[in-house]
C-alpha cells in the first residue's frame, strides 16, 4: 500500500501512475518531458532511450519503472527483451552499438552522480559517433529517471511482478505516448 491515499484502487493504476492521478498538476510536465525525452523526433530510436531509462532503473532498484520502461524498449528494439536483460545484466557483454555502450556508462555515470560524468566518458562517446545531442538527452534522461524512481518509490507504490503486467502500457505507449493520465483527481476535487 502506498504511504498516502492516492485515492486509487493501486492495482489498477501501479507505479507512477497513481500518484500521476493524484496530481494532474504535476503529471502535465513530467508526462510532456517523457514524452520529449524518450518519443519525440531523435537520432537515437525510441528503443534505445527507453532502454536509457530502463538501465537507470534498474540501477535504482525501481521495480515499476525498470519493469514498465523494459517492456517499452522491448517493444521498440528489433531484439526485444532479449536484448533489455542483456544490457540489464552485462553492459560490456550486450549485442549493442559502440556509441550505445558509451552513452549507457554515461547514464550509468549519472545514477550515481552526475558528477561522475567524467570528460573521458564524454570524448569516448563522441569517438563512437555521438552527438552533443544525444550526450545532452541521455545525460537529461537518466537525471529524469533518478526523479522518477524516486517519485514512485518514496510514495511506496504498487509494482506488478512480471513481465506480462506491462505489455497493456507497453502498446499504449508505442501507440499514443506519454499522454495525461487524467484531468482531474478521482474525487473530481483539486489537490490540496
Amino acid at each position: 500500500m502506498a504511504h498516502i491515499d492516492l485515492e486509487v484502487d493501486e492495482k489498477q493504476f501501479p507505479g507512477i501512475t497513481g500518484p500521476m492521478r493524484f496530481r494532474p498538476e504535476t503529471a502535465k510536465p513530467l508526462n510532456e518531458l517523457a514524452e520529449v525525452l524518450l518519443r519525440a523526433p531523435h537520432s537515437l530510436p525510441a528503443g534505445e532511450r527507453e532502454l536509457i531509462a530502463a538501465y537507470v532503473s534498474g540501477r535504482n532498484e525501481c521495480t515499476f519503472c525498470c519493469a514498465s520502461h523494459s517492456a517499452f524498449a522491448a517493444a521498440q528494439l528489433d531484439e526485444g527483451m532479449t536484448l533489455v536483460d542483456q544490457v540489464r545484466a552485462d553492459l560490456d557483454a550486450a549485442s549493442i552499438s559502440a556509441k550505445l555502450r558509451a552513452l549507457l556508462r554515461i547514464a550509468g555515470a549519472v545514477q550515481i552522480s552526475g558528477r561522475d560524468v567524467t570528460t573521458e566518458l564524454v570524448a569516448d562517446a563522441r569517438a563512437e559517433g555521438a552527438t552533443d545531442l544525444e550526450i545532452h538527452d541521455t545525460v537529461l534522461i537518466a537525471a529524469a529517471f533518478c526523479m522518477f524512481n524516486r517519485y514512485v518509490d518514496g510514495l511506496g507504490t504498487f509494482a506488478p511482478v512480471g513481465q506480462d503486467a506491462y505489455a497493456e502500457s507497453a502498446r499504449r505507449i508505442v501507440e499514443v505516448g506519454y499522454g495525461p493520465t487524467t484531468t482531474a483527481r478521482p474525487s473530481g476535487e483539486a489537490a490540496a
